[in-house]
């Protein structure tokens, strides 16, 4: 989380994901298509672990509807009301949200009712 999106937060997030992921070949790396996701750099690291890139179609907020109830999640059951004074308190709250609640004790109907984390460890590939 970064005050600013730039090309460096989503190259770190990309480095953070594949450093924390284990085997990512065949993955499909999904974004929109915004520069930071266009960028040689980006899209090197991308292919040099194994993504598959995917990319939205041009003004089709469709292909990106899973992200978009993410964020629809989190704004109704964590942030609805709350105020930050520092971009520190956010994002601890959103780390929080992410790490402690969604991935380790929400269940998921499209999991089989599984937890992000209980259905990732039952299909990692090593």
């Amino acid at each position: 989380m970064g005050v600013r999106m730039t090309k460096q937060l989503v190259v770190d997030a990309l480095q953070d994901a594949v450093n924390n992921s284990g085997n990512v070949e065949g993955c499909i790396l999904h974004s929109d298509r915004g520069s930071q996701y266009c960028s040689l750099q980006y899209q090197q690291m991308a292919r040099a672990n194994g993504f598959v890139s995917s990319m939205s179609r041009k003004g089709n907020c469709w292909d990106n509807a899973p992200m978009e109830s993410f964020w629809g999640s989190i704004k109704q059951e964590w942030l609805d009301g709350q105020q930050f004074r520092t971009h520190s308190e956010a994002k601890s709250a959103i780390f929080e949200y992410i790490w402690i609640f969604y991935n380790r004790q929400r269940i998921h109907s499209a999991n089989g009712y599984r937890t992000p984390e209980a259905y990732y460890n039952e299909h990692r590939v090593a």
